[in-house]
């Protein structure tokens, strides 16, 4: 049992490294099996543009290893930078124009980024704990809840912590991919 827990935290560590060269790579792929047009495009780029929002929104409210975030997008989900990026994705899949290459992408996004969110998860306990057990009972980990939770301390968007974590790389390549969609789309 310890042997299979070790085995999986190595598993999830390693998942947590890779996670950017994978996305990247898969990316790539995408961009390049994707048959966008002018209708899907203007399907999928709100949605997408709604997922960079919201990783922007959650990165001003985050203060690594410092503080509990708990206000803002925290107070819908745990992992709001997370969502962000799945709700990109799904914009992204519906900007390329082949359901299945969509659903290979969101399906891919859930399988590396599952084991990631529960790693953090356990390092965000091991910090935080009591408070981050009352909040991991009350905010979902992934899907938002409809409701603030309103059991922690409120802060409020803080763009320098949005510029320290260089987020908007996130809109930077956001920006590439939907202008290399619309190139192939033309």
């Amino acid at each position: 049992m310890k042997n299979e827990q070790t085995i999986n935290n190595m598993m999830r560590t390693k998942l947590q490294r890779l996670r950017v060269p994978l996305g990247l790579i898969s990316v790539v792929l995408f961009v390049f099996a994707s048959d966008p047009s002018p209708r899907s495009l203007l399907a999928g780029i709100p949605i997408a543009l709604l997922g960079a929002l919201i990783r922007a929104w959650a990165s001003g409210h985050l203060r690594k290893n410092k503080a509990l975030a708990t206000s803002g997008p925290y107070a819908y989900s745990r992992n709001p930078l997370y969502f962000g990026s799945f709700v990109m994705a799904v914009g992204c899949a519906v900007c390329g124009g082949r359901l299945l290459l969509g659903l290979w992408l969101v399906g891919f996004f859930l399988i590396v980024y599952w084991p990631v969110m529960q790693a953090e998860a356990e390092h965000i306990r091991k910090l935080f704990s009591p408070a981050y057990e009352q909040w991991a009972a009350n905010v979902p980990m992934f899907f938002p809840r409809l409701t603030p939770y309103r059991g922690g301390a409120v802060q409020a968007f803080d763009l320098q912590q949005y510029l320290r974590h260089r987020e908007y790389r996130a809109s930077i390549g956001l920006a590439i991919v939907i202008g290399i969609l619309a190139l192939k789309a033309i």
